[in-house]
């Protein structure tokens, strides 16, 4: 399996990150890929990069909730970072509107410019888009950029939304809300092809049932398979093998190491 979305780079997994890793292979987990938030994140998620080289890979952007008035800089840096090194990713980039709009205009601004920033370079966009995906869908739509893919981190649209993110030659990544009790994704998921899914955890986030609230880690993957293989009614090797496809055939040009 593959994780295709987990910031164990973060502090809450200073203390043990070692078992985190061993609990992630044990699981039968061969990759993680982790997203960047921004400048102070960097060095934190090379240092994770060194560590388990060939197991753990780095993204590089710019988050939208570290957007704010003035984001040039911190665009800066990002770019200079994509320029110096090999990234498997343009991400985590996109828009967030959860909290509120006051930064709406900069968001979609960072957003163009990254996009940008992964045609000129070839790699594929991993999406954040928080009460933001008809709008990132409509701009991706308007912008028509030749070529450019990648994920819509936690999708949990509506089966309308995932044939439009279909349509742009994306994939969805799936992680613990599909296991959640009053989540509508198992419905949307069966009216779904697994060629279009990847899967992921965004942890410390997010973390599947029976494990909600509590600190979310790579090996509970394996909870999102199982809930994928039940609602879509395909055993459990059959998700693991098609998903684990779709993430190498995403990532498979830019493996950092």
């Amino acid at each position: 399996m593959i994780d295709t979305h987990a910031h164990i780079y973060l502090p809450q997994f200073e203390a043990d990150l070692d078992q985190v890793i061993e609990r992630a292979r044990e699981q039968g987990i061969n990759s993680i890929f982790m997203p960047n938030i921004d400048a102070e994140t960097i060095g934190a998620m090379h240092r994770v990069e060194q560590k388990y080289p060939g197991f753990c890979h780095s993204m590089m952007g710019l988050h939208p909730c570290s957007v704010n008035s003035d984001p040039s800089k911190a665009l800066s840096i990002m770019y200079d970072h994509l320029l110096e090194r090999p990234y498997t990713a343009v991400g985590e980039i996109g828009i967030d509107l959860h909290w509120d709009d006051t930064y709406k205009e900069q968001q979609i601004e960072a957003f163009h410019t990254q996009c940008l920033w992964a045609v000129e370079l070839d790699l594929p966009i991993v999406i954040h888009s928080r009460k933001s995906l008809d709008l990132i869908i409509s701009l991706l739509q308007d912008w028509a950029f030749p070529d450019l893919t990648g994920i819509f981190h936690c999708f949990g649209g509506t089966q309308a939304q995932a044939h439009q993110i279909l349509d742009l030659g994306f994939v969805m990544g799936i992680g613990g809300v599909v296991t959640f009790k009053n989540t509508t994704l198992r419905d949307v998921l069966a009216s779904l092809s697994l060629d279009h899914v990847v899967l992921e955890t965004d942890a410390p986030y997010l973390a599947p049932t029976p494990h909600r609230g509590k600190r979310n880690e790579p090996s509970y993957v394996s909870l999102v398979a199982q809930e994928i293989s039940q609602c879509m009614d395909m055993p459990i090797g059959q998700v693991i093998a098609s998903t684990t496809q779709n993430a190498l055939q995403i990532f498979h040009k830019n493996l950092t190491n």
